[in-house]
């Protein structure tokens, strides 16, 4: 009978890693349907953003109550998370606590496993109560209907219930070494573990026979570790994905200045071109030189973002903290900068789903992001005030992905609102974005 759990274990266990090493060979996949960009300069400074953001949680702090709440739950799910590799090992061989015999360290361990567990319940009800009784605003907004507001419930369902019997596990394990059952009693007659919180949930058991409580500790086990593969698994499906992306994501993320644009290569050789009195302009390319490829200008759809971007995508956290410090979207335009990464990842994924369905090979269909997800109203509402990419706690651009749809709107399809070409139209005329002769600047002093 043993063996049989035992195998039964191995299964659930590949078929549930199995699973998760598929859909994240999907996301890379669907990530790397971006052009590629170089961010791999300064190291140094990269890997103490992704040590001072990804994991000092430095951003989330600075809001002192949900950054708290933020790092006793990613704490806590961090390094109870340890004890999993303890449940995979006694899983597969059939042992029970196969760490115990690190005595004191092992009391310590359990212990502090425990008081996390409990921590994370009251970070994960006061979660809960934030989202649904006291409906903090940012949770509010129109993009948080639907999938992403029951999303973000799920998740907090899923970790009160995988704490709930990580304690309940360990309750009626406590009371069945307490009453000396085979394959859970020490030795020495020792208890194997420190349970502060647990045996606080223990006495609830008295009076349940041996069997009866064997049942009680093998069932919190085993839906324990199913929950946890399953919980793996909906990851993919989840804002939760940023879990695993919030390291790459500020590793890679842009070190430039936030205000400084990137130049496109094609245009700026152009402009030089102009600029130089000696370059001809009608010569004809040195023989052998190959003809820049300009491609499109901007991003109209996922496919002409870069990586980057794209990987931004799936890490936001939708936590509202870039749309909530938007002066757009406090002024009531409809710009909501965690929509644009919304739509940008549901896009992405319908992308990824047509090349799916054809064989590895997208097929048009006839839609992409500019219109169909994000409009020109959205756009057009940015001030390009950097707030909301200060804001994210795991630095998500979301302008950059404004700015290049911007730029195809601009520079492919001629539809800047009127007031920007007419400050261009003077630019190209006057030399500034008024409409002042270049002769008349200097009338002003005259006035004086």
């Amino acid at each position: 009978m043993q063996y049989i759990q035992n195998f039964i274990f191995l299964v659930a266990l590949v078929l549930g890693v199995g699973f998760f090493v598929k859909n994240i060979k999907k996301l890379s996949r669907n990530i790397n349907l971006g052009k590629d960009v170089d961010r791999s300069d300064n190291k140094p400074q990269r890997w103490k953003n992704m040590a001072k953001i990804a994991l000092g949680q430095y951003k989330m702090v600075k809001r002192p109550v949900s950054g708290i709440l933020h790092v006793v739950v990613y704490v806590g799910f961090i390094i109870i998370n340890i004890e999993v590799l303890e449940i995979i090992i006694d899983g597969l061989f059939g042992t029970h606590r196969v760490f115990s015999f690190l005595g004191g360290l092992y009391d310590f361990l359990i212990g502090s496993f425990e008081i996390l567990a409990f921590l994370v319940l009251v970070a994960v009800i006061i979660f809960w109560l934030r989202r649904n009784v006291i409906k903090i605003q940012r949770f509010l907004k129109p993009e948080m209907k639907g999938w992403p507001k029951a999303d973000g419930n799920i998740i907090l369902y899923f970790e009160v219930v995988l704490m709930g019997l990580f304690l309940t596990m360990n309750a009626a394990d406590l009371q069945l070494q307490t009453m000396g059952a085979a394959h859970y009693a020490s030795l020495d007659g020792s208890i194997m573990g420190s349970f502060p919180i647990s045996s606080f949930i223990a006495p609830l058991f008295e009076g349940m026979s041996e069997s009866a409580l064997i049942i009680v500790e093998r069932a919190a086990w085993w839906i324990h570790i199913l929950g946890i593969l399953v919980f793996l698994n909906y990851l993919y499906y989840s804002k939760h994905l940023h879990i695993l992306l919030a390291f790459p994501n500020t590793w890679y993320a842009k070190l430039k200045p936030q205000g400084e644009f990137n130049n496109l290569q094609a245009v700026t050789d152009e402009v030089m071109l102009m600029m130089d009195p000696n370059a001809d302009p009608f010569a004809a390319p040195p023989e052998g030189a190959e003809e820049a490829e300009v491609g499109k200008f901007g991003a109209s759809d996922v496919t002409d973002l870069n990586w980057v971007q794209l990987m931004n995508s799936y890490s936001c956290t939708e936590c509202g903290r870039c749309t909530s410090e938007c002066p757009a979207n406090q002024t009531g335009k409809k710009l909501s900068p965690r929509k644009i990464m919304m739509d940008t990842r549901d896009r992405l994924e319908e992308v990824g789903k047509n090349i799916d369905s054809n064989n590895g090979v997208f097929i048009p269909d006839n839609k992409q992001l500019l219109d169909d997800y994000i409009t020109k109203e959205e756009l057009w509402a940015c001030t390009t005030c950097n707030a909301c990419v200060e804001a994210c706690p795991i630095g998500i651009d979301p302008l950059s992905i404004i700015v290049d749809m911007r730029r195809y709107m601009v520079m492919e399809e001629s539809a800047a609102p009127t007031d920007l070409n007419n400050a261009m139209t003077n630019i190209e005329n006057n030399g500034a974005p008024w409409p002042f002769n270049q002769l008349d600047r200097g009338n002003w002093i005259n006035e004086v």
